[in-house]
């Protein structure tokens, strides 16, 4: 009496593909879609000019509780200033006139 007829087992003998094989490949996926999005994400904010190393670059920009920061890149020097109250007052001459658009662009007239 048989029990295991070996024509009913396999007919090849290639071994199963793992299942978790192709996971693997997520992880090189993710990074390829990881890049794209930062590449992306600089070229949609026009800051193309921060990665050149012979451009000058100067920006401020103002947190949620007024605190104001000015970055500017000089070559492939990079400085941040922090503004606070102190700093910012004092006596000076008026240059111009500055004005806001709808659009948030600033208009800076001089006198």
């Amino acid at each position: 009496m048989k029990l295991l007829n070996k024509s009913r087992i396999s007919a090849s003998d290639e071994p199963l593909e793992d299942p978790i094989s192709g996971v693997a490949n997520l992880f090189d996926v993710s990074v390829v879609f990881i890049v794209a999005m930062i590449f992306a994400l600089v070229s949609a904010l026009n800051m193309l000019d921060l990665i050149d190393p012979s451009s000058n670059v100067t920006f401020t920009k103002q947190s949620a509780n007024g605190e104001i920061e000015i970055v500017e890149k000089k070559g492939k020097e990079i400085k941040v200033k922090k503004i606070t109250k102190d700093q910012s007052s004092g006596k000076g001459e008026r240059l111009g006139t500055a004005y806001k658009l709808e659009n948030g662009q600033v208009i800076y007239v001089p006198e």
